[in-house]
């Protein structure tokens, strides 16, 4: 069995056990547009993309 030269902290051995991990992604609601999303995830949204409640790309804009 192998075995560590020093000991590693307990909170790092509880990161990697499951009961931490969220078992269902968490949902948000904008509150620019009132879209429902997943938390830390850019969401679309008439044809542009929505961060934070900010705009961060519009595919809506013209090309010129």
């Amino acid at each position: 069995m192998a075995h560590p030269k020093r000991r590693q902290s307990s909170t790092r051995r509880d990161k990697r056990r499951t009961h931490y991990k969220a078992s269902t992604p968490q949902i948000a609601t904008c509150s620019t547009t009132g879209e429902a999303h997943i938390y830390h995830r850019a969401h679309w949204h008439e044809g542009k993309l929505y961060y934070k409640g900010q705009v961060v790309i519009d595919k809506t804009e013209a090309i010129a």
